[in-house]
């Protein structure tokens, strides 16, 4: 597969990543050993950059994810996170003052079963703690070889420049796809310091594998049942735009998913998806994507199916994040 370079600090990634957390966290019940089984077999069809977090089960989607990849730990980049707060007893329910980020850093290395954590991402901004002060924190693992690479999710520009200046920012995680087109307001500023761009959700929570179903008729656990996307008035806008994307995939005999994912290919080579499935037959739908080639009447039609993405907000009010 294509090696992309995300931030000018050098992280190469294949161009078509795989995000762990729904083997754990947000999409019904799972099992780890598909879980297991499905990461090696992205490794085996090229992919090398994967994503988890302490959050995704308190580290028990990191330690899935390190078993996984322990028989071919040099050939990964594995991307985790810290931020969050499980205590209940900090504002917004995050944390990311420099004592917990150390805590948690450890957790992660013990978890993963590595010596060195390749990037290093704040989760989520936390208000209460200057950004400086996390720049600086996550700075001294790299000092100490324990991390490669320092990374943000969900950061608005003001805290990317400043936390940069502390320490360089390889690369930005943020939703982003076909449905969801915010992040774009960010690329101007992330290619000005040189870093990459990490699109989480780029089918759409699985709006744009075309399986989507209405959101109650998934389980209790799945997050689309409370996903704006997924409810009555929205649902059927954002299904009449996915089957006609449909109709343009067929012409190319691919799927809706690889449209989707090809089209995100197309808007930089600074940018790499991370779709997420414990399905290998889906997952080797996804890796085929990278070979599907896009040309300007293809992104034109596409355009016009949805022109500044789909209906319904990502997340409900209270928790869509903050961009300063």
């Amino acid at each position: 597969m294509e090696q992309r370079t995300l931030g000018r600090q050098g992280l190469a990634a294949s161009a078509l990543g795989y995000g762990a957390m729904g083997i754990s966290l947000a999409y019904g019940p799972s099992d780890e050993y598909e879980g297991i089984a499905t990461i090696r077999r992205a490794h085996e069809l090229g992919v090398t950059f994967f994503d988890t977090a302490e959050l995704y089960g308190q580290g028990e989607n990191e330690r899935i994810v390190g078993a996984a990849l322990a028989p071919i730990r040099d050939e990964a980049v594995i991307a985790t996170k810290f931020g969050f707060d499980f205590t209940g007893t900090r504002e917004g329910g995050v944390d990311s003052r420099p004592e917990h980020i150390r805590e948690v850093v450890d957790n992660s290395l013990r978890y993963l079963g590595v010596d060195v954590i390749d990037v290093l991402y704040q989760h989520r901004v936390d208000p209460n703690v200057p950004i400086e002060d996390v720049a600086g924190t996550v700075k001294e693992f790299i000092d100490a070889g324990k991390v490669r690479y320092f990374g943000l999710s969900e950061a608005g520009a003001n805290t990317i420049r400043r936390a940069h200046a502390v320490q360089p920012v390889s690369v930005l995680q943020t939703e982003y796809s076909l449905f969801e087109r915010d992040a774009e307001i960010l690329f101007p500023v992330l290619r000005e310091l040189g870093i990459g761009f990490v699109a989480y959700s780029p089918l759409g929570r699985g709006f744009l594998t075309g399986q989507a179903k209405p959101g109650a008729e998934y389980d209790p656990t799945d997050m689309r049942t409370w996903d704006a996307r997924f409810q009555p008035g929205n649902y059927e806008k954002n299904l009449e735009a996915t089957q006609r994307l449909a109709d343009l995939a067929a012409t190319k005999n691919a799927t809706v998913a690889q449209l989707a994912l090809a089209w995100l290919l197309t808007q930089g080579d600074d940018i790499v998806p991370i779709p997420g499935t414990r399905s290998i037959q889906r997952l080797e739908e996804n890796v085929a994507a990278a070979d599907l080639t896009l040309d300007d009447s293809d992104l034109k039609r596409i355009a016009e199916i949805l022109p500044t993405g789909g209906f319904g907000a990502r997340y409900p009010e209270g928790m869509l994040p903050p961009w300063d």
